[in-house]
């Protein structure tokens, strides 16, 4: 048991929503920082027979419902198939049969896990966990969260579902929902690498207008995140045999190796991975609905490192995130020094040791 205590791996949704008689849904949930190349490894996993890239399933409610982003697939979620069959799964808690959920409905469905999943709500549901209560407090949406996981195993064979939302807080809450077994992947990446990367303006070349971009962030804002959701990661499932970590960097150096530690340890086909050469995968359109925009890439894929950073960052901000991180860089086996990676270590997590067969169910 870890420092935080231990919590029930769900909760009761009321009547009709634990669905006893079918198989578990599996998650294969990313967790911890954004901007940490999650995407490319989401998009690999969903070539492979077995798993179902969803990408951000957490923000489906509002840029698939709401806002009818592209899916990954190049159609309007909307036009969708398969997020149209998904949607119109029976079930959905307060519905009419074969009604559709309204534009209003997912909106509110979204304002309030932003709500209840805040930053500033985490030391309350560590303390819930601590004594033994559901860290996120229930609320009847969460009946329809779970709705949605169940639906999306239903229409892909009971494939594992891969979600890149990496939230910590939305990883507690399905941990709550009956019937779901999750994985957790927390990729982790330098922390001055991914500070540079939020403040990039990127285009997230999934809606009509044309004119959206990604969030950016201050570094001292993306620092202070960075360190809170990875070190909350660890302390919650670094500990379980249910978690692998992998950093960027090590998937950067030897993309194929590194996917083969992944699919063995979610029981994914690694036979099957899409590589042609070490360094490149041809991909197929997967249906993630929300992520970064690497999610619409098909095709001949070369994986290669993103050190921009170590060029390009100032070095007032480099040492800025550097200090201010430092601790959990280290922990994570990283140099103090711009660009230099130290040797994979954090025990039974890494990945080299998860390859040998050390801590895999």
């Amino acid at each position: 048991m870890s420092a935080l205590g231990s919590a029930p791996a769900s909760g009761p949704l009321g009547d009709g929503h634990g669905d006893p008689g079918e198989a578990p849904v599996r998650v294969l949930y990313f967790t911890g920082s954004g901007r940490s190349g999650t995407t490319v490894i989401n998009n690999i996993l969903g070539q492979l027979p077995g798993a179902f890239a969803c990408g951000e399933l957490r923000y489906l409610w509002r840029r698939g419902v709401v806002e009818d982003h592209l899916c990954a697939c190049g159609e309007t979620f909307a036009e969708c198939p398969v997020w149209s069959a998904v949607m119109a799964s029976p079930g959905r808690p307060g519905s009419v049969a074969g009604e559709p959920i309204s534009a209003d409905e997912a909106a509110g469905v979204a304002a309030r896990l932003l709500n209840r999943l805040a930053s500033r709500r985490v030391p309350a549901m560590l303390a819930r966990r601590v004594v033994g209560r559901t860290p996120v407090p229930p609320h009847p949406d969460d009946a329809t969260v779970h709705w949605l996981y169940r639906s999306v195993a239903r229409h892909t064979g009971g494939a594992l579902v891969v979600d890149s939302s990496k939230l910590p807080p939305y990883g507690l809450l399905l941990h709550q929902l009956p019937g779901v077994e999750v994985l957790h992947l927390h990729v982790v990446r330098d922390s001055r690498a991914t500070a540079f990367s939020w403040q990039r303006t990127k285009p997230t070349l999934d809606h009509a207008g044309g004119d959206q971009v990604m969030p950016t962030l201050m570094f001292w804002k993306s620092s202070l995140l960075w360190a809170w959701w990875n070190t909350l990661t660890v302390a919650l499932w670094g500990r379980s045999p249910g978690y692998l970590r992998v950093r960027y960097e090590d998937f950067v150096a030897d993309p194929r190796g590194v996917m083969q530690t992944i699919a063995e340890w979610a029981g994914l086909p690694a036979d099957d991975l899409p590589f042609e050469t070490p360094t490149s995968v041809r991909m197929a359109p997967t249906h993630s609905v929300a992520g970064n925009p690497s999610r619409h890439s098909r095709g001949a894929v070369e994986i290669r490192s993103d050190d921009e950073w170590t060029r390009a960052m100032p070095t007032r901000d480099r040492r800025l995130v550097t200090a201010m991180t430092a601790a959990v860089l280290l922990g994570f086996g990283y140099s103090l020094r711009a660009g230099a990676v130290a040797a994979v270590r954090g025990g039974g997590s890494s990945a080299r040791e998860r390859l040998s067969g050390k801590g895999v169910r």
